[in-house]
C-alpha cells in the first residue's frame, strides 16, 4: 500500500449576518467560522481523515510541500517517516500525520486511539464552551442552558470590567447552583488595549472570583509571561489553565516543571500532533499536574481529541472541550451548522460524556458533502477593533497564534 494523494479543503461557514459583539475596550466582529478537511488516500482508495488549521498558508504548506514528502510512501511506516521543516510547517505535518493514522487504523480495522498509544478507558468527560462578550445575565442563561443539555460544566469569555465579570460569576452560580462546573476563559484580558487588566487587577479578582469556586481561570495574564503565571499560580488563589498558545514543545515543559498551572492546556491536532502531546502529557503525570484540550471547532476537532484522550486516565486528562453553537434550533452561541455536518452521524454523548467509537480509524466518517456545500472565503473569520489606543486586529483560524495581522 502506498499513499497516492495528499489533500487539504478549506471550508467557510458565513453567519447569516455578521455579529458584532461589544466588550470593555471595544468590538469584536464575527463572520464566518472556517475549518479544513485533511484527506490521505492510498492507491487502493482506503481514505484516512484529519482536522486541519483552517488557514490558507497551511494549505500552501500541505500542497507544496507535505504532500510531495508523503506520496508514494508507505502509510504503515508512519512512526519511522523524517520530516524536516520549520516549526508551523512541521507543526502542520503533524496535523497531517493524524490522517496518515487514520488511513493505518482504518486498514488495520483498529480504532485510532490504539495507534495513538492504546486507550485505557472509553469515555470522556465534556465541558460546554461558548460565552462570547455579552451581559451577565445573557452569560448566566447561556450556562443554565448548557446545564440543561447534560453538561457538567460551561466555560464562557468575559471582558466586562472588573466589576461585571464579578457579577457574571455569581449570577451563573446562583442560577446554576453550588455543583455546576465554571471554566472562566480570560484571554480577552490581554486583548483589550491599554484597558486590560494588570497582575494587580487580576489577582485581586481572582480572589473575589474564588468564593464562587470555578474549576480554572484561563489565561488571565498574557500566555507568553510564563514568571507571571508562576508568581499567580504561588497565590494559591485558585486553579489556572494555559497552554493553548504555546509555540513549542519547550514553552510546554516549562510550564511544566516550574508548575505555572493547574491545567496545561493544548489542541493536539494544531501544536503538535499526537506524538508531542503524549509527552506533554507524560510530563504532567509526573508533576501531578492535569490536562485540558483546547477544541474551538468542529465535531471532528472533537473526535480526533477525543481518540488520544481516552489514552490516559482521568486523573492526567480530565476534561474535552465542545463547543455549544446555536445550530439546528439548539441553544448555544452563533450558528455554526458546519461544525455537525462534518460527520456523518453525530457523536455519542449522554449527560456531557462522550463515549469514543471502537470502529476502525475514527470510527466515524467524514461526510465530504460539505466540501462543496461550504466552499473557502477567503480572509480572516474575525476582527478586533481596540478602542484605545486605536487598531483593527485581523484573526485568522490558527488556535495558536496570539494575533495575525493589525489593519
Amino acid at each position: 500500500m502506498k499513499i497516492a494523494k495528499v489533500e487539504s479543503f478549506l471550508l467557510s461557514c458565513p453567519l447569516p449576518q455578521p455579529l458584532k459583539l461589544t466588550f470593555w475596550n471595544g468590538e469584536r466582529t464575527i463572520l464566518k467560522r472556517d475549518a479544513m478537511i485533511l484527506r490521505v488516500t492510498s492507491d487502493t482508495g482506503l481514505k484516512g481523515y484529519a482536522p486541519g488549521p483552517a488557514h490558507e498558508h497551511a494549505a500552501h504548506e500541505i500542497r507544496d510541500h507535505i504532500g510531495p514528502f508523503l506520496i508514494g510512501r508507505d502509510p504503515l511506516g508512519w512512526k519511522e517517516f523524517a520530516f524536516k521543516g520549520d516549526l508551523e510547517l512541521t507543526k502542520t505535518y503533524h496535523a497531517v500525520e493524524i490522517a496518515v493514522m487514520d488511513l493505518v487504523a482504518r486498514h488495520q480495522g483498529k480504532p485510532l486511539s490504539e495507534l495513538a498509544g492504546g486507550r485505557v478507558r472509553d469515555t470522556l468527560k465534556l465541558y460546554g464552551s461558548g460565552g462570547m462578550y455579552q451581559p451577565p445575565e445573557k452569560y448566566a442563561q447561556e450556562a443554565a442552558d448548557v446545564q440543561a443539555m447534560g453538561f457538567p460544566a460551561y466555560k464562557y469569555r468575559p471582558a466586562l470590567g472588573p466589576d461585571e465579570d464579578l457579577r457574571t460569576v455569581q449570577l451563573m452560580r446562583e442560577k446554576c447552583g453550588p455543583d455546576f462546573g465554571i471554566m472562566i476563559d480570560a484571554h480577552s484580558w490581554w486583548r483589550m488595549g491599554d484597558k486590560s487588566y494588570s497582575f494587580d487587577t487580576v489577582a485581586a479578582l481572582a480572589k473575589k472570583i474564588a468564593a464562587y469556586g470555578p474549576v480554572w481561570l484561563e489565561e488571565p495574564l498574557p500566555p507568553e509571561d510564563h514568571a507571571a503565571y508562576r508568581k499567580l499560580k504561588a497565590l494559591q488563589i485558585l486553579p489556572t489553565a494555559t497552554g493553548e498558545h504555546e509555540q513549542d514543545e519547550a514553552g510546554f515543559l516549562d510550564l511544566i516543571q516550574t508548575r505555572a498551572a493547574t491545567y496545561i492546556q493544548m489542541d493536539v491536532c494544531c501544536q503538535g500532533g499526537f506524538a508531542m502531546g503524549r509527552r506533554v502529557c507524560e510530563a504532567l503525570a509526573k508533576e501531578g499536574l492535569k490536562f485540558a484540550f483546547h477544541s474551538w471547532g468542529t465535531v471532528l476537532e472533537v473526535l480526533s481529541a477525543a481518540h488520544f484522550g481516552v489514552c490516559f486516565p482521568e486523573s492526567v486528562v480530565e476534561w474535552l472541550e465542545y463547543p455549544c453553537h446555536g445550530n439546528f434550533g439548539r441553544k448555544g452561541m452563533y450558528p455554526f451548522p458546519l461544525a455537525d455536518e462534518i460527520l456523518t452521524e453525530p457523536l455519542d454523548i449522554h449527560q456531557g460524556i462522550l463515549t469514543v467509537p471502537k470502529g476502525p480509524g475514527l470510527g466515524v466518517d467524514v461526510n465530504e458533502d460539505v466540501i462543496a456545500k461550504y466552499p473557502w472565503i477567503p480572509g480572516p473569520w474575525s476582527y478586533f477593533k481596540i478602542n484605545s489606543p486605536p487598531e483593527t486586529i485581523a484573526v485568522t483560524g490558527d488556535h495558536s497564534v496570539k494575533w495575525v495581522e493589525a489593519k
